[in-house]
């Protein structure tokens, strides 16, 4: 009866099972860090930071329903007609599928836009796709979340 050595076997499987494992935590920890970089380039209204995260054809949906392209919406920075303030995230999930990110998240907002302020809750969701390597928002998205009297 031949003898299998079960170390090399066992090893190979625990590498396949755990893998898929680690490289998905990989994926969660950049679309973290993306999302800190591009909060962080929204707060200052750094336009050149914001060209490397945004794909060409992005679309941005805002709490009032307008949508704007990844030009208008830099147009709208550059004009100083959109103000983000710091804005604490008080939650956040992050669901990776393949080359596709979706970030979901509440946040204490505050911004001004077209000289409108807005403090409150907002939900928000940031669609990334990998794209030649590296890792585009396609779609943001914000909505005014309503008081719980409502």
């Amino acid at each position: 009866m031949r003898k299998v050595n079960l170390i090399p076997l066992t090893a190979v499987v625990i590498y396949l099972l755990v893998t898929p494992l680690a490289f998905g935590q990989g994926v969660e920890e950049q679309i973290k860090a993306l999302q800190a970089e591009i909060t962080q380039a929204q707060l200052k209204g750094d336009i050149s930071a914001l060209e490397k995260f945004y794909a060409d054809d992005a679309m941005i949906i805002h709490s009032d329903g307008k949508r704007s392209t990844k030009a208008q919406e830099f147009a709208n920075i550059k004009a100083g007609s959109q103000k983000y303030e710091p804005s604490p995230v008080l939650e956040q999930t992050i669901h990776i599928y393949g080359g596709t990110a979706i970030v979901n998240w509440v946040a204490s907002t505050k911004v001004t836009v077209g000289g409108k302020p807005f403090t409150g809750n907002t939900t928000g969701t940031r669609v990334w796709v990998k794209r030649k390597g590296n890792w585009k928002n396609v779609l943001y998205q914000v909505t005014r979340v309503a008081p719980a009297n409502q």
